[in-house]
């Protein structure tokens, strides 16, 4: 019964937007705001995005030496934070944005870590890499973004080692009022006039609240996370869940 409800979200998400593919029209949004993208993200969570990231790198712990790949990267504040606390490691960076990634390959140079993370402009639904590679696969902001979140985690767990961690940072739904109908109505009727005044778009900042309407809430993600047989999952719910971090582990 789960798995055809998360089947059900799949088709509901599948095609957003005038009838585009949901991957191309997001795709376009990115293209489209990927130079005001760090700036926007300061903005529409007040800074608290950097907290979420903190707080998600020490449940994460990672060691010297340690790999990853950080799907959706962006514009790489995730990818670097993982390299920094690796120092020597294999750290790749994957996004399906140019336009992001090129905003990424500038900082990662002006933190001079070219030797440690490779960018790859992909698809996080087909993995280039071969299974049982990652001590760690992350997701931040992403996970909501693509047309099957099932696939996309069943994709993770392959490419992750047994043993190793799989980690989701998204934002998620407020369930106590009445900070949940504040927030809705930032998220709905605010946010888009505020990505118009800073970034000139309107309507790919619209979009943002669409895509979280029919994204699952903190314990229906925890049960996806169940499903494609990750262990130990936790959930964690920040800033009165207006974000949600969620972890499993690849069955040793």
């Amino acid at each position: 019964m789960e798995r055809n409800t998360s089947q059900q979200h799949v088709d509901q998400t599948s095609k957003v937007g005038e009838d585009k593919p949901k991957e191309q029209f997001v795709q376009s949004v990115f293209e489209s705001i990927a130079t005001k993208y760090d700036l926007m993200n300061d903005i529409l969570s007040f800074r608290r995005h950097k907290a979420w990231r903190k707080f998600t790198m020490a449940k994460m712990n990672v060691r010297p030496g340690q790999n990853a790949l950080d799907l959706c990267c962006g514009t790489c504040d995730w990818t670097l934070s993982i390299a920094e606390a690796s120092g020597t490691g294999d750290i790749v960076g994957l996004d399906f944005s140019p336009g992001m990634l090129e905003v990424g390959r500038n900082k990662i140079k002006s933190h001079q870590l070219e030797d440690i993370i490779t960018l790859v402009e992909g698809n996080a639904m087909s993995l280039p890499f071969e299974d049982h590679r990652f001590d760690y696969v992350t997701i931040g902001f992403g996970l909501r973004n693509v047309p099957d979140l099932v696939q996309v985690l069943h994709e993770m767990k392959r490419v992750v080692k047994p043993g190793g961690m799989v980690v989701c940072l998204e934002l998620s739904k407020p369930t106590w009022q009445p900070f949940k109908g504040i927030y809705y109505f930032y998220f709905q009727k605010v946010l888009p006039s505020l990505g118009k005044l800073f970034a000139s778009r309107y309507e790919q900042y619209k979009w943002l609240p669409d895509s979280l309407a029919m994204f699952p809430g903190r314990d229906e993600l925890a049960a996806i996370f169940q499903q494609v047989g990750l262990q130990q999952v936790e959930a964690h719910s920040l800033t009165g869940g207006i974000a949600a971090l969620h972890i499993g582990i690849k069955e040793s």
